[in-house]
Order: C-alpha cells, then sequence, then structure tokens
C-alpha cells in the first residue's frame, strides 16, 4: 500500500503539472492502465478518480486566486490611478500614497512597505487629491541646479497666478544662473525699468512709475544662448492692472508665441532678518542684467504710510519694477527707489504687498478710457527749417 501510495502521489503531481500546462488531465489512463485492481468494490479508491478529484480541487482552488490576484490588480489599478505621485531627481517616479509629511522628509505608504525618502532627493511630488505640484527647488524652473528645499505652497492658476517654495539657501552664483532669464527690461518713451515674470503665460511685476501713464510699452528678455545671452523684443503689451499708492503694475505680454518665459517664486517677509544677504538683478542706468548684492538694512522702513524692506544693495535708476532675491532665489521685495548720492541706501516694495496686490487685482484693474489712468502726449518734433513756408511765400 505505501508503494501504491507513493506511485499514485507521483502521477497525481505528474497530472497536476500536465493540467497546469495543458489544462486537460491526460496522464489519467494510464494511471487506470497501470492500477486496474484498484476499485470501490476491493474497498480501495479508484486512483483515475482520486487523481480527478485531487486536479479538479486544486484547479478551482488555483481558479480562485487567479480570480482574487484579478480583483487586486484592478483595485491596485485605481489605487494607483488615485495614487499620490513622487519624482526624483534621478528620473525615478514613485506613485503610493503620502502618509506624513515632515521638514525635511516624506513618508510613503506604497503598498508592501513604507518609504522614507528626503525632500533634497525629490524633484517634485503632487497630491493625488489636490491639483497642485509642488516644486522642490528653485532651478526646478529654470534648469540649472541652484538647491534643494522643502515645498510649502506652490500655486498657480487664474486665482494665484504666482508661485511659492520654501526654498533651501544657496549661493547668489547659482541664483543668478537659475534667475536671471526671468528678469526682463521694460521700455517706453519716457524711459526704461525693470520687471520679472511671475509664471509661464507672461504676466510680469514692475513698479507703476515705470510705466506711469505710457501706452507705448516695450519687454526685453534675455534668454541663455550658447553664446551667452540673445535678446528677444515684444511690442504688444497690456497693462492688466496699477496701483499708484503702492507703485505696483501688472504687465502680460501677449506675443510671447513659443518663447518659454521663465519665472520666479515669491517668498515671505516673515522670515527675512536685517543683516541677511541679499541681491538684486536690473538694469541701472540702461545696462542690463546687472546684479548687485548688499544685505537688508532694515525690514521694516516707513514712507507716506508704507513699510518697505532697507537694503545696501546698490539701487539705481533701470532697477525700478526689479526682483530683490534672497539666497533661495525667492523673491522677497521690488526695488523701486534709491539714493543715487548716497551710496548703501535702496529701497524695495514687500513682496507681500505684491501678493495682496495680484490676489485683489480685479479691484486695480486698468481702464485706458478712464481719464484717471492718464496718458503722455508726445510733443511732436521741432521744425527743422525754420523759413517760412512755400506756400506763404507767394502772398
Amino acid at each position: 500500500m505505501f508503494f501504491t501510495g507513493c506511485i499514485i502521489t507521483f502521477f497525481t503531481d505528474f497530472a497536476r503539472l500536465n493540467y497546469h500546462f495543458t489544462g486537460r488531465g491526460e496522464c489519467l489512463p494510464w494511471i487506470e492502465r497501470f492500477f486496474p485492481f484498484a476499485s470501490r468494490a476491493g474497498g480501495l479508491y479508484n486512483a483515475s478518480d482520486m487523481v480527478k478529484r485531487i486536479i479538479h480541487k486544486r484547479a478551482r482552488r488555483r481558479h480562485l486566486s487567479h480570480i482574487g490576484l484579478f480583483g487586486l490588480v484592478i483595485l491596485g489599478s485605481c489605487v494607483l490611478c488615485r495614487a499620490d505621485k513622487i519624482v526624483l531627481k534621478e528620473g525615478q517616479t514613485l506613485t503610493g500614497e503620502i502618509i506624513l509629511e515632515k521638514e525635511t522628509q516624506l513618508y510613503v505608504d506604497i503598498g508592501v512597505t513604507v518609504l522614507t525618502i528626503p525632500k533634497d532627493k525629490i524633484l517634485r511630488y503632487e497630491y493625488a487629491e489636490a491639483t497642485e505640484t509642488k516644486d522642490a527647488d528653485v532651478s526646478d524652473a529654470n534648469t540649472p541646479a541652484a538647491g534643494a528645499g522643502s515645498p510649502q505652497s506652490p500655486a498657480s492658476g487664474p486665482d494665484r497666478m504666482y508661485k511659492t517654495a520654501d526654498l533651501k539657501k544657496t549661493t547668489i552664483e547659482k541664483c543668478v544662473d537659475a534667475v536671471s532669464e526671468a528678469v526682463v527690461k521694460i521700455s517706453s518713451p519716457g524711459g526704461s525699468g525693470s520687471g520679472f515674470f511671475l509664471n509661464e503665460d507672461g504676466y510680469l511685476i514692475t513698479n507703476y512709475h515705470v510705466i506711469e501713464r505710457e501706452t507705448k510699452i516695450e519687454v526685453t528678455v534675455f534668454q541663455k544662448a550658447k553664446t551667452g545671452f540673445e535678446r528677444k523684443t515684444f511690442k504688444n503689451i497690456k497693462i492688466e492692472a496699477i496701483n499708484p499708492f503702492v507703485d505696483l503694475a501688472l504687465l502680460k505680454v501677449e506675443d510671447l508665441g513659443d518663447t518659454k518665459a521663465k519665472s520666479v517664486y515669491l517668498g515671505d517677509i516673515g522670515g527675512i532678518k536685517a543683516g541677511e544677504d541679499v541681491f538684486a538683478i536690473g538694469n541701472p542706468l540702461g545696462l542690463e542684467r546687472t546684479v548687485t548684492n548688499g544685505v537688508i538694512s532694515a525690514t521694516n522702513r516707513a514712507f507716506s504710510g508704507l513699510i518697505y524692506i532697507q537694503t545696501n544693495a546698490d539701487i539705481n535708476p533701470g532697477n525700478s519694477g526689479g526682483p530683490l532675491f534672497n539666497l533661495a532665489g525667492e523673491v522677497i521685495g521690488v526695488t523701486n527707489m534709491g539714493y543715487i548720492f548716497s551710496g548703501g541706501l535702496g529701497f524695495a516694495i514687500p513682496v507681500n504687498y505684491v501678493k495682496h496686490f495680484i490676489e485683489n487685482r480685479d479691484a486695480f484693474i486698468y481702464d485706458k478710457d478712464n481719464p484717471n489712468s492718464g496718458y503722455r502726449y508726445l510733443q511732436p518734433d521741432r521744425r527743422r527749417n525754420k523759413g517760412k513756408p512755400d506756400f506763404l511765400k507767394s502772398t
């Protein structure tokens, strides 16, 4: 009996494999041929019936397991469709549930385990239920690596056209390399100034006094090329909103075409301190892409009922409307005035005023037909020939 059991086990395993690969129990006739003595009348189980029962029982189990596996795949696919997404700086993409977010790392449940991912390894990440994409450093929008940090609240859209992030501080060289393309030159018949792009749609910020009473405005963009910087001038500029009391203006370049505008992150004045290193980029006296650096001399200098950031970074005519950056590459102010004959006295509008102006831009909408908007009438050229006109000579 022991020997018979071993033989039946052998053929059972063989039949199981044969059933697995062919779907049929083709070896059953062989078992009946070798064990014709096995019958229910003799008190023994029929070998063929026993093997069939074993095979079909295991087939049912396997069928149920396949159904369960298929259900898990479908469920997993549904979960993955709504999963949080993490993109690493090396190019890998992870999907899972972000169960905890700390200052320096993320905890991600990928189903079989929980991963701890340092934020300095993350390029960006986004939540499934939120449409906001969170960027990890200032260089993400401007290609060169300028440092890494932990995203705070990047946002873009019809209500908030700017982006913010809690970025890690780095060197001035890396910051300038990352953000310089976002700074533009603004020209008009009355003079020139600076500005900076808020997003890729062509919206930019400058000072009101740079475009005051002007309607013919040009914006010059400086884009990196193999041999340096390439200048592109755009003339279809729309004035979206103005606030003369805070000296801010929101413009839009409407003829960008295929040109991709580089943009900046807006910071928060709540985190700045006196003595902190800052730098400005602008076009003082027409000298394009000039970088000046210094420190914050005071965070709350009052003029005419408004608060300004005081800095010893050189601010000259032409810098007006340009950005004042911290060492994380975030805009913390808009430069708007300085004392030419007293070096080291420059002032910038705090970035929180800029955010308030953008978020309430409907209240400051520009209307060219409103007489309060003003208009600059240009004087015609003087007569070069001061003699009597021909039609008067005959009289």
